[in-house]
């Protein structure tokens, strides 16, 4: 998988996640979780459309797609709870090596809500 060295691939990845989410979520019966994951597929969307032109091209390294694969065929409490811990991991590794503090922000956010969405589930 290729390496997350950019701000516009984390941005993707991100994306992507919370699609991946979403679909998890509808698939386990959750769908007020499936609503909170689109709506942050929808903030990042738009975090990455305003803020394309802000962005500054300095590499990014350190992260790796594969380091934040997730099991999502576990509909399971423990499955989702591992589904979340992975997302908020991922969202707390990528933020600081964000240099848009918009961007950043959403981020930190979504660290924190899947950090929430995590201890929630039982």
């Amino acid at each position: 998988m290729p390496s997350l060295n950019t701000f516009g691939a984390i941005l993707t990845y991100a994306i992507e996640l919370e699609t991946r989410l979403r679909d998890y979520y509808q698939a386990a019966g959750s769908a007020t979780r499936a609503a909170e994951a689109d709506k942050r597929r929808v903030n990042f969307e738009r975090v990455r459309r305003e803020n394309v032109t802000e962005i500054k091209l300095e590499p990014i390294e350190g992260l790796d797609e594969e380091d934040y694969t997730a099991d999502l065929n576990d509909t399971s409490p423990e499955g989702q709870q591992a589904v979340e811990r992975i997302a908020a991991q991922f969202y707390t590794d990528v933020a600081p090596k964000i240099n848009v503090r918009e961007a950043q922000r959403a981020l930190e956010r979504a660290a924190r809500q899947h950090g929430e969405l995590g201890s929630a589930i039982s």
